[in-house]
């Protein structure tokens, strides 16, 4: 007895043999695929040859310490970055200062003051002071340079130079640089007197913020009167101008 198809009519059998048919097609073509991957990794000139005696990788997927390698970079603190960028522009470490916004820093237009700068990078200044009198003298002569006795630094101008506006919640960092001045170079140093360029550098925005340029005269406070400080004293500001010309090699 036959069954036949409720639609078509056709034996079960003819049905059954169709698709046999098709599985054998089937077959047939995923056997040609695993013989043309195979030839190419017999081939010199393809891209996927092995060399006899050679055994490809584990994975196709590229090592796990390439896939975080992006994810990486993009977890860089904001901190970290800024602290980056200042230092391969040649600003001193030791002066970074990092300076956190507060709500009453804004003025009546909404975003921190300009005269507020004039103390971040008073900040940062002294901390770099503090360090040039550590490396000329050690701590006591940092502590003198601070208190005012014998040789010391005092500002005598300052200029800043607003670019973009910083509001509340914000972090910023300051720092500075030696420098001998726009029209002189390193070689040629005044005795009494030198420049530092200063930059803030914000974090929620993550770029230079403000700049500013200074003009620091040694002064002796025992005699109330400018000063040459000395040759130890220059040799060590020397060192530092020469640092902030040198590539950090990032």
């Amino acid at each position: 007895m036959q069954i036949f198809h409720p639609r078509k009519l056709l034996p079960v059998t003819r049905l059954l043999g169709r698709r046999g048919d098709c599985s054998c097609i089937v077959l047939q073509r995923h056997q040609s695929t695993i013989r043309a991957l195979q030839d190419a990794f017999r081939d010199p000139s393809s891209p996927f040859h092995l060399a006899p005696g050679t055994q490809g990788p584990e994975s196709p997927d590229p090592p796990a310490e390439h896939l975080h390698t992006a994810a990486a970079a993009a977890e860089v603190s904001p901190a970290e970055h800024a602290r980056a960028t200042l230092t391969k522009l040649g600003y001193d470490p030791t002066s970074f200062w990092e300076q956190k916004v507060a709500w009453g820093d804004h003025d009546a237009f909404q975003h921190v003051n300009n005269v507020r700068y004039i103390r971040f990078f008073e900040s940062s200044r002294i901390e770099w002071m503090v360090s040039l009198g550590e490396e000329i003298g050690g701590a006591s002569r940092a502590e003198d340079m601070l208190a005012g006795r014998g040789v010391s630094l005092i500002l005598k101008s300052i200029s800043v130079d607003y670019k973009r506006p910083v509001v509340y919640p914000d972090t910023l960092l300051v720092a500075h640089k030696p420098h001998a001045g726009p029209l002189r170079s390193s070689s040629d140093l005044p005795r009494t007197h030198f420049h530092v360029m200063g930059a803030v550098y914000s974090y929620a925005q993550g770029r230079i913020v403000t700049e500013c340029d200074s003009v620091l005269v040694w002064y002796d406070y025992n005699k109330l009167a400018k000063c040459d400080p000395g040759k130890e004293a220059q040799q060590a500001l020397q060192r530092r101008m020469n640092l902030a010309h040198e590539p950090t090699g990032m």
